[in-house]
C-alpha cells in the first residue's frame, strides 16, 4: 500500500512522497551483502583509526571522527535511497543527466569551487569540502542502467545505440580531465563500457571504439609531466626512491614488513610519517604491514563476496524482467570492484599511482559518504529482486483455475 500524502503537501513533492512508501512485501536484509559490506566497513574503521592517529598528535582521532561522521551522513542518504522506488530513477533519466552536468560544473564556479594540490575537484559546503565526482559516479551508473534497460535492443544492433551512452561518459571524462582527475575518468569510462557490454553491445564494435579512445586517453596521460613521472616511478620506483618513487617504495616496504601475519594492529612503522597518504590512498599498505598476507586475503575475499553478490543480483533482476534493477546492481558492483582493484594494485606496485581510495576502507569524507549512500540503494535493489522472486514462486505454486 502506498504511503498517504501529508495534508498540505506541495504538489511538486507528490512524486517523491509517493515514492517513499511502505514496502508491499517485507523481506529480510541480504545476508551475504550484509556480511561482506559489514566486514569491509569494520576493517575500514579499524584501519582509519590505526593509520591516521600519528598525523595529528594533539588530536589523534581527528580523521577517525570525520570518517564516522561521513559514514553517518552517508547512512542518512542511503536510508532515503533505500526508501525510494528505484523505478523513479529510470523514469527521470533527464534529471539524472542534468544533475551530472551541474555537479561537474560546480567546481569551476568562483567562490564555490576549491583547489587542492592543483586539482579543482571540490566544492565548499561551508562546514566541509565535497568532491563532486563521488556523486557523479552514482548518478552516472543509474543513468547508464536506465539507458540499458530502455534501449537494450539498440545496443545490440545499432552503432548509435552504443555511441549515445559512450558520448555521455566522454563528456564526463572531459570534465574530469579538466579538473584534472585522470583516475576517476578512466574508472568511469571502464564501468560504462562494461555495463553496455553486459547489456548486449557487440564486442567487436566496442573493440573498434576502444582502438580510437584508448590511444587518445594515453596521449592525455603523457601530456602532463607529473603523470609521466608517475609512470616512470612505477616501472622502477627504486631508481629515485627519495623523490618520484618515494610513495611506492615506502608502500612496498610496508607490504614486505607484514609478511604472512603482520606486525600487529597499531605496530606499523611506515605510517609514522614515512608513507604519505597512509589513511587514504595507501591504507592497503598499512593493512598489509599490520595484518600481513592474511589480512589482505580476508579483505580481498570480502570484496569478492560483495562483487559476486552484486553480479548475482544483476542476473536475477534481468531474469525476472527487472532490467533496471539488474543493470544498476551490475553498475554498482563494477564501480566498487574496479576501484578496489586499482587501489589495491597501486599499493602493491602492479599499477601506476591513480589517487583512488579503497571503497569502504579508506578515510575520505566524500568517498565514504557516497559509498554508504550507494550501499543503501543496493540493499533496495536486492529487496526488490527478492520480492520479484517471491512473487514468481507464489505464482508458480498457485493452482490453475
Amino acid at each position: 500500500m502506498s504511503a498517504q500524502l501529508p495534508l498540505g503537501a506541495p504538489s511538486s513533492l507528490r512524486p517523491i512522497l509517493q515514492a517513499i512508501r511502505r514496502h508491499e512485501r517485507p523481506v529480510e536484509l541480504d545476508l551475504w551483502l550484509l556480511i561482506s559490506t559489514g566486514g569491509l566497513l569494520a576493517i575500514g574503521i579499524v584501519m582509519v583509526a590505526s593509520s591516521s592517529f600519528p598525523i595529528l598528535p594533539n588530536d589523534p582521532f581527528y580523521y577517525l571522527e570525520r570518517h564516522l561522521i561521513a559514514l553517518g551522513l552517508g547512512s542518512v542518504i542511503g536510508w532515503v535511497l533505500y526508501r525510494l522506488d528505484p523505478n523513479l530513477y529510470a523514469q527521470h533519466a533527464g534529471l539524472l543527466l542534468l544533475g551530472i552536468l551541474i555537479l561537474l560544473l560546480l567546481p569551476f564556479i568562483p567562490g564555490l569551487g576549491v583547489t587542492i594540490n592543483n586539482g579543482r575537484r571540490w566544492i565548499n559546503l561551508g562546514v566541509t569540502n565535497f568532491q563532486v565526482v563521488e556523486a557523479v559516479k552514482l548518478l552516472l551508473v543509474l543513468f547508464i542502467a536506465g539507458y540499458c534497460a530502455r534501449r537494450s535492443g539498440e545496443l545490440q544492433t545499432d552503432w548509435l545505440g552504443i555511441l549515445k551512452p559512450l558520448g555521455v561518459s566522454l563528456v564526463v571524462v572531459a570534465a574530469l580531465l579538466a579538473q584534472p582527475d585522470f583516475g576517476s575518468a578512466a574508472l568511469i569510462l571502464a564501468v560504462t563500457v562494461a555495463m553496455i557490454w553486459l547489456a548486449g553491445a557487440h564486442l567487436g564494435r566496442l573493440v573498434a571504439l576502444a582502438a580510437i579512445v584508448l590511444p587518445a586517453m594515453a596521449l592525455v596521460a603523457v601530456i602532463e609531466p607529473y603523470r609521466v613521472e608517475r609512470l616512470v616511478s612505477f616501472i622502477d620506483p627504486w631508481k629515485d626512491q627519495f623523490d618520484s618513487g618515494f610513495q611506492l617504495t615506502q608502500a612496498l616496504i610496508a607490504v614486505g614488513r607484514g609478511e604472512v601475519l603482520g606486525v600487529g594492529l597499531g605496530q606499523s612503522v611506515q605510517k609514522l610519517h614515512y608513507l604519505p597518504e597512509a589513511h587514504t590512498d595507501f591504507i592497503v599498505a598499512v593493512l598489509a604491514e599490520e595484518f600481513g598476507l592474511f589480512g589482505l586475503m580476508v579483505t580481498l575475499g570480502l570484496f569478492a563476496m560483495f562483487a559476486s553478490r552484486c553480479f548475482k543480483l544483476g542476473l536475477e533482476g534481468i531474469r525476472r524482467e527487472k532490467d533496471f534493477l539488474g543493470y544498476a546492481a551490475f553498475g554498482i558492483g563494477l564501480w566498487f570492484s574496479a576501484q578496489a582493484l586499482v587501489s589495491i594494485g597501486v599499493n602493491l606496485g602492479v599499477l601506476p599511482t591513480k589517487g583512488l581510495t579503497l571503497p569502504f576502507i579508506s578515510s575520505g569524507g566524500s568517498s565514504a559518504m557516497m559509498t554508504i549512500a550507494a550501499l543503501g540503494l543496493l540493499f533496495r535493489l536486492s529487496a526488490d529482486v527478492r520480492r520479484a522472486e517471491a512473487a514468481d514462486c507464489e505464482a508458480s505454486a498457485r493452482p490453475l483455475p
